[in-house]
């Protein structure tokens, strides 16, 4: 499994059979990368693990560049999407990174009360999994990849999305071919998943 879970091409269509429909897709593109910066939001408010080994003013913003639990659980997503493609991976993990320094940035404005009692990271959760879990149930008719794969829900999800924008919007390809094997790998996921759910019904 350890290799398996860095094959783009098996990842990507598995996870295209969970998003196959345009509402569904939508929704998951607006709402995927909110999740994960909110989540880093309440990481910015963990104990700091270290600082940077560069003196202060190196870099722009160093300030909000707190070595925490959200810049731990940051770099591991920034790694893995690195090594799932090394072209749109470099971009979701800048994407990573940056989320990383403005929810520091935020959290230094807001203060945890805010942040967590004025139910901004709270309300931003409950909106954005209440839409996707709708538009699987109502759009999709298909139960969301996170009750059968909690890898692909969590940590690909975000990257998923990434590369379904850069596919619609700037035709990117990880390779030639791509898309079609993807395509079909993933009407073979679907007509599998069908023929259970027909078989269930029978």
């Amino acid at each position: 499994m350890a290799w398996g879970v860095f094959d783009l091409e098996t990842q990507f269509a598995r996870y295209g059979a969970y998003h196959n429909n345009a509402t569904n897709i939508f929704i998951h593109t607006i709402c995927v990368w909110p999740l994960l910066y909110t989540g880093l939001l309440l990481g910015c408010f963990t104990p700091a693990l270290g600082l940077l080994p560069f003196s202060p003013g190196a870099f722009p913003f160093q300030e909000y560049m707190i070595l925490n639990l959200s810049f731990v659980v940051a770099v591991a997503y920034a790694l893995f999407y690195i090594m799932m493609d090394k072209k749109a991976g470099t971009l979701a993990a800048a994407l990573c990174l940056l989320c990383w320094v403005n929810s520091n940035a935020l959290a230094q404005r807001l203060g945890f009360s805010l942040a967590w009692k004025a139910r901004v990271v709270l309300i931003s959760q409950l909106v954005c999994w209440t839409a996707q879990f709708i538009g699987h149930g109502v759009f999709e008719k298909r139960s969301p990849a996170l009750l059968d794969n909690l890898i692909q829900a969590f940590m690909m999800a975000p990257f998923f999305v990434l590369l379904e924008v850069l596919q619609k919007f700037c035709g990117y390809e990880p390779y030639p071919g791509f898309q079609k094997a993807v395509r079909a790998k993933m009407q073979a996921n679907i007509k599998e998943w069908r023929l259970k759910k027909q078989k269930k019904s029978a």
